[in-house]
């Protein structure tokens, strides 16, 4: 664990912070998960973070705090890239939206949403994209069967072979 960059250190967003972590020169700061709103608009309005490049939904298939999220953030000004991170329980996986902070948020959120099944509150927006309304799984997460669920979706017919002219 690395201690938080001078830069960051602001007595507001300091107390949202968990751990800072550095690998290969990428700084990645887990903050609180009932913070991550406030976390991301300081980050925003105060260290220039304008750019949210993706938002991603981990697994990491624990008992305590099974799931992440983790947004890619980057100060297009200062042409710096930091990820923040927040981990939620299996039991409730849920975050508040980013929404308000970057439009953009809305595709990843309901991404994460139809992949991973974490839900975020006040995005009003919380319809799947690739899976059905219906489909009661998520397919990104470990226990879920590298081959899919047989029958849990209906597939199209198959084209018959196309004789060679």
């Amino acid at each position: 664990m690395s201690t938080l960059p001078q830069e960051y250190q602001d007595s507001e967003f300091e107390s949202y912070v968990i751990e800072t972590r550095e690998y290969a020169g990428e700084l990645t700061i887990e903050v609180k998960a009932e913070a991550i709103l406030a976390a991301c608009q300081i980050l925003k309005s105060k260290f220039g973070f304008n750019y949210l490049a993706d938002i991603t939904g981990i697994d990491y298939y624990t008992d305590n705090k099974r799931f992440g999220v983790s947004y890619n953030l980057v100060n297009m000004g200062e042409g710096k890239r930091i990820r923040v991170t927040a981990r939620v329980e299996e039991s409730k996986p849920e975050l508040h939206s980013v929404t308000t902070v970057w439009t953009a948020a809305n595709w990843f959120e309901r991404e994460v949403l139809d992949m991973v099944g974490i839900h975020f509150r006040g995005n009003h927006d919380m319809r799947r994209i690739f899976m059905p309304e219906d489909f009661e799984y998520y397919p990104l997460r470990k226990e879920f069967p590298l081959i899919g669920i047989p029958g849990s979706i209906q597939m199209p017919e198959k084209d018959p072979p196309k004789p060679y002219k």
